[in-house]
């Protein structure tokens, strides 16, 4: 007879996973369909390896930086990696992102509770016995959150670049603005909206702080972060469309399937 969970002894016997009659189940089904879409989208846009980089000049969001030798010419500012990778650029920085979302605490619970059903939804039993937390492989690993942070701070830092750099025509004067450079933008102040709302962020900046009265301005700045923090999740769903939009725009255009309409 089991001891722990739900069937300890001394608590109400429930022969069901709950008693809850809403559908609880469609928040996690959401998340697992929105979820496996952009991964799905990510590892198509990795692994084919074209169609990165627009004159205007555009460059793929999971090409940038583009840091090898077999950049196409144009986006290849950053290569320092010589001709002996062979594989596509792209695997070389997306880790970096990747590594970002999989250990922020906001995806942690949305794939704890959509993938793993650990647990599904609030007053939903879930179907595991034992509980081990974060304290063994692979889940250990997401102490490394903090870290994943500062580099993507440098991530936003270097997409920002590349959004200002989208408003040269391909002469490289500056003074123009498409379509994509909008886009760009957009993407640029959604990934800095949800990096500086992250939970590290705000520890980062005072979240060790014994007494907030000596060290007013980054007082004022953690409570700055700390209204944002509570929008984070809204910034990490928002910040995959547009990281999704402005790419496969930037596909379409060195694709060949559409002009990119000019502003000015």
């Amino acid at each position: 007879m089991a001891t722990t969970g739900i069937d300890t002894p001394g608590r109400a016997q429930v022969g069901v996973k709950t008693l809850r009659q809403d559908a609880w189940w469609i928040q996690p089904a959401l998340v697992v369909l929105g979820l496996t879409a952009f991964v799905a989208y990510g590892i198509w846009r990795v692994f084919w390896g074209s169609h990165t980089y627009y004159s205007a000049p555009y460059i793929s969001i999971f090409y940038s930086p583009c840091i090898a030798s077999s950049c196409v010419p144009g986006a290849d500012e950053f290569a320092f990696i010589g001709s002996w990778w062979a594989w596509t650029p792209a695997l070389l920085v997306a880790w970096i992102p990747l590594g970002f979302r999989l250990t922020c605490y906001y995806y942690r619970k949305a794939y704890f509770r959509s993938y793993w059903l650990s647990p599904p939804a609030c007053a939903v039993a879930e179907p595991r016995k034992n509980y081990t937390g974060e304290r063994r492989f692979p889940l250990i690993l997401n102490n490394s959150h903090r870290w994943f942070f500062y580099l993507g701070l440098l991530l936003a830092l270097i997409l920002t670049y590349d959004a200002v750099l989208a408003f040269r025509d391909p002469q490289g004067q500056w003074g123009h603005m498409g379509l994509g450079t909008v886009l760009l933008i957009i993407n640029a102040f959604c990934l800095w909206a949800y990096t500086l709302s992250c939970h590290s962020c705000r520890n980062t900046i005072a979240g060790r702080l014994n007494h907030f009265s000596k060290h007013p301005v980054r007082y004022r700045m953690w409570t700055i972060v700390s209204r944002w923090n509570r929008h984070h999740p809204k910034w990490a769903w928002i910040s995959l469309a547009t990281i999704v939009i402005a790419d496969y725009y930037v596909y379409l255009l060195a694709s060949g399937h559409l002009t990119d309409p000019r502003f000015f």
